[in-house]
């Protein structure tokens, strides 16, 4: 129950999310539109947790590892798990402010 926990606020193993980004990984945002537009990281593609089921082959089209970011960790903790399940490779990178200082 603690590792779930974990996971899903991004507290795992430490993973090098500006090596990632820097060798091509996708940056998804997936608050919402009006919080993506109030702010986001820049190249970041906008997809709501609760629309990514149904872009999926958007996302897995891009044949690119994934961060995940949202405004505090749980909606991206939620989208890495959906991701996994559809056999991408995918990384919580919590809130998209804390993010964008690790990658920048």
């Amino acid at each position: 129950m603690l590792n779930i926990l974990k996971q899903l606020l991004g507290l795992g193993p430490k993973v090098d999310y500006r090596s990632l980004a820097q060798n091509g990984a996708v940056v998804l945002d997936v608050r919402t539109p009006a919080e993506f537009k109030s702010g986001h990281i820049k190249g970041a593609i906008n997809i709501p947790v609760d629309k990514l089921q149904g872009n999926l082959a958007k996302v897995k089209a891009m044949n690119k590892p994934v961060i995940t970011c949202c405004r505090s960790g749980a909606r991206s903790g939620m989208a890495v798990g959906i991701l996994k399940q559809a056999g991408m490779e995918a990384y919580n990178g919590g809130p998209w402010n804390v993010l964008r200082s690790k990658i920048s």
